[in-house]
């Protein structure tokens, strides 16, 4: 059937209501990207099974083990100065002072390998 109703499809805002939607649209992508770009990452290449430990100087820490071909990453880190310790059976094997690491861009820190050979053999 045919009705001759009228649906109103579209509803008007008050000033208010449009400042605040503006001010969102504006606000929020910003924030998002600041976000994002706040931390920084220590990469690089150690003997295959130690343990690379990154300490700030704000006594921030985190560690990780090196992965079967030699490689690790410890990602999200704050900015700011730190030092890398490579770490076999718990004992302290070498140390890495002063690295910095700034916004967005990560830093790589290599240990010496037996036989520049860091990958586990088989």
């Amino acid at each position: 059937m045919y009705s001759n109703k009228r649906f109103k499809t579209c509803r008007s805002f008050s000033p208010a209501n449009t400042a605040i939607i503006i001010a969102l649209a504006a606000v929020l992508p910003v924030s998002i990207a600041y976000a994002q770009s706040t931390t920084s990452t220590i990469f690089g290449q150690a003997p295959s099974g130690t343990t690379v430990t990154a300490h700030s100087t704000t006594g921030f820490q985190r560690h990780e083990t090196v992965n079967k071909k030699g490689r690790y990453k410890l990602s999200s880190l704050p900015t700011g100065d730190y030092t890398v310790t490579l770490q076999k059976d718990g004992q302290t094997v070498d140390t890495r002072s002063n690295i910095p690491l700034v916004v967005g861009r990560g830093a790589e820190v290599d240990f010496a390998c037996p036989n520049d050979h860091c990958a586990a053999s088989d």
